[in-house]
C-alpha cells in the first residue's frame, strides 16, 4: 500500500491512540518504524505490546522538542519519511493547561521540522526526491460549522479552542517550511476519531467505561453538538494513501461521512452494550444518560468533505458508523485488561475543562 520507495518510517506519537494503531498496521505491512514518543497521559506502551522484541520497531522514549534527538535518530536510522502524529490532543486538558500544548504542539514542531529539514537537505538523488514529511492534523482547526455545509481543505482557519489553536499553528508552520524551505510535505486533517486503543477520556470508550459499570452517562449541554466520526484504523489507511501518491505540498481531509449528534452516539453505545451486557437489575442503559453543563467554547458542528482524498487517490472508508462502534464496543468488552491498566494512572474518568 505504500510506495516501494518508502521502507522505513520515524514515526511520532506512537504510543497514542491514532500513532500507535499507525504503527501496528505499518509493522504488519513489513515497514521498519522508529517510533519515537513523550508517554504523557495519553501514551501508553501497553498498546505496542505485541510488536516487543520485533526488529522491525524501534521504540524511542523522547519528546519532539529534543532537536538534538531527532537529528541523531534521522542521522542512525535514515528514514524514507517522517509520520508526525505527535501532539498534546484533548480539548478539555487544553482548557485547563494552555501552555503545555503551545509547548507540545507549536515548539514541539518547529524542532522536528528544523531536524527534518537539515535531514532532508543532507539526502541526495532519488532519496532526496522521495523523502516526505507527514504532518497529522485535525478539522477543528477549521472552528465550527453551522446546520449546512463541510470544512474543504479551503476552509479558513477559525480555530476556538487552545488545543485547536496550537494545532493551527502548527499546521501553518508546517505549510511556512515547504513554501520558505522546499521541504516536502504532506497534511492531514481529520474528523472524530474512534476506534481500539482509545485513551478513555474520549466520547466513545468513555461511555462504554461508564456504561460498563451501570454509572451516570454525561452529556454535555444538550446533547445535539454534531461530530463527523472516522474509524480509526480508516484513518490510518488514508494517511497511508496520501503517503504514497499525495501531492507535496497539499493539505487533504479526512473524514467518515458519518455525522452524527453526540446524544444519537451515547444512545447507540447503550443499546449495543444492553445487547451484549445487559446490566443486572435489567436497566435499559439510556436511562443512565445525564446532562451536564457544557465545556467552554463547544463547538456545534464539525463535517469533513473528504472528497479531494477520495477523487485524486481513490481512498474510501471500509467502515460505516454502525460497523465500526459495534466493532469498537466488542474491542472494548475484550480488552478490559488493558482499560483498567490505563485507569490505574493518573487519569480516573474525572470531568475537565470545566
Amino acid at each position: 500500500m505504500t510506495s516501494p520507495g518508502i521502507k522505513t518510517l520515524l514515526v511520532t506519537g506512537g504510543a497514542g491512540f491514532i500513532g500507535a494503531n499507525f504503527v501496528l498496521q505499518a509493522v504488519a505491512d513489513g515497514l521498519r518504524v522508529i517510533n519515537l514518543d513523550k508517554l504523557t497521559y495519553a501514551g501508553n506502551p501497553d498498546t505496542l505490546a505485541s510488536l516487543q522484541g520485533n526488529p522491525q520497531h524501534v521504540f524511542v522514549h523522547g519528546d519532539i522538542g529534543d532537536r538534538a534527538l531527532a537529528v541523531r535518530l534521522l542521522a542512525e536510522h535514515r528514514p524514507d519519511a517522517i509520520v508526525n502524529f505527535a501532539a498534546e490532543s484533548h480539548v478539555d486538558r487544553s482548557i485547563d493547561g494552555p501552555a503545555e500544548f503551545v509547548q507540545t504542539n507549536v515548539v514541539g514542531t518547529v524542532a522536528l521540522l528544523e531536524g527534518a529539514r537539515d535531514y532532508w537537505r543532507s539526502l541526495e538523488g532519488a532519496a532526496q526526491e522521495a523523502f516526505r514529511f507527514l504532518h497529522v492534523s485535525t478539522d477543528e482547526v477549521y472552528g465550527s460549522l453551522g446546520a449546512e455545509g463541510k470544512f474543504t481543505e479551503q476552509t479558513p482557519y477559525a480555530p476556538n479552542s487552545p488545543y485547536s489553536a496550537s494545532k493551527a499553528a502548527s499546521d501553518h508552520l508546517v505549510r511556512a517550511f515547504h513554501h520558505t524551505y522546499g521541504l516536502p510535505v504532506l497534511t492531514t486533517n481529520c474528523s472524530n476519531n474512534y476506534g481500539p486503543y482509545q485513551f478513555p477520556e474520549k466520547l466513545i470508550p468513555l461511555v462504554i467505561q461508564k456504561a460498563l459499570a451501570g454509572e451516570p452517562l454525561p452529556v454535555y449541554g444538550n446533547g445535539l453538538n454534531i461530530r463527523d466520526w472516522l474509524y480509526v484504523g480508516d484513518h490510518c489507511s488514508a494517511i497511508r494513501r496520501v503517503l504514497e501518491a499525495g501531492r507535496v505540498g497539499e493539505t487533504y481531509n479526512v473524514g467518515g461521512n458519518a455525522e452524527r449528534t453526540n446524544i444519537d452516539v451515547v444512545t447507540m453505545i447503550c443499546a449495543l452494550l444492553d445487547a451484549r451486557r445487559p446490566l443486572a437489575d435489567g436497566r435499559a442503559r439510556e436511562s443512565l444518560i445525564t446532562y451536564v453543563k457544557d465545556r467552554p467554547g463547544h463547538d456545534r458542528r464539525y463535517a469533513i468533505d473528504a472528497s479531494k482524498l477520495q477523487d485524486e487517490l481513490g481512498w474510501r472508508p471500509s467502515q460505516t458508523f454502525e460497523s465500526g462502534v459495534a466493532q469498537s464496543v466488542d474491542w472494548y468488552l475484550d480488552h478490559q485488561p488493558w482499560v483498567q491498566r490505563v485507569l490505574d494512572g493518573s487519569y480516573r474518568l474525572e470531568r475537565l475543562g470545566s
